[in-house]
């Protein structure tokens, strides 16, 4: 049970919101939908996605969980890659909207330098097309039970 799941089980304190670093992403995701969001929306608390790029391996980085991303983050990230190109997006927007397509309070994606705030608004801004979260889902590469950007 992550700490977040404790203060909510809580009788007291109640805060009205948490930040959720790295476990929100498009690699990372499963625990949270079964427990911890739930657990948030059923008590109205608010949730910000930290680290929506998973330590910069889905912005075009190799690092996961801040450290040399293994083989099988490598190989995961690639058929992401695959799909994106397929379908003329970024993997990038792709990360970004599927983070925030859960009803969290925001994302922070985090920034190496001032440009790459311009890049998250551009990735945040990108059109990705219905087919792109479809084809995903079908791939496996998302849970069933994660939500998708506009209910694709």
């Amino acid at each position: 049970m992550s700490p977040i799941e404790l203060t909510l089980a809580l009788e007291e304190p109640r805060p009205d919101g948490f930040l959720l670093a790295g476990r929100y992403t498009l690699l990372d995701h499963e625990h949270a939908l079964q427990r911890l969001l739930p657990m948030a929306q059923e008590q109205n608390v608010g949730m910000v996605v930290g680290g929506p790029y998973s330590s910069g391996v889905l912005a075009g980085g190799t690092q996961f969980e801040y450290q040399q991303a293994p083989p099988e983050i490598i190989e995961r990230v690639n058929r992401l890659r695959a799909l994106a190109d397929k379908h003329g997006v970024s993997v990038k927007a792709a990360a970004l909207q599927f983070s925030l397509a859960h009803p969290v309070s925001a994302a922070v994606p985090g920034a190496t330098r001032p440009s790459r705030i311009a890049e998250d608004v551009a990735a945040l801004n990108e059109t990705v097309p219905a087919a792109f979260w479809q084809e995903l889902r079908a791939q496996g590469l998302v849970s069933p039970a994660a939500p998708l950007p506009d209910g694709a």
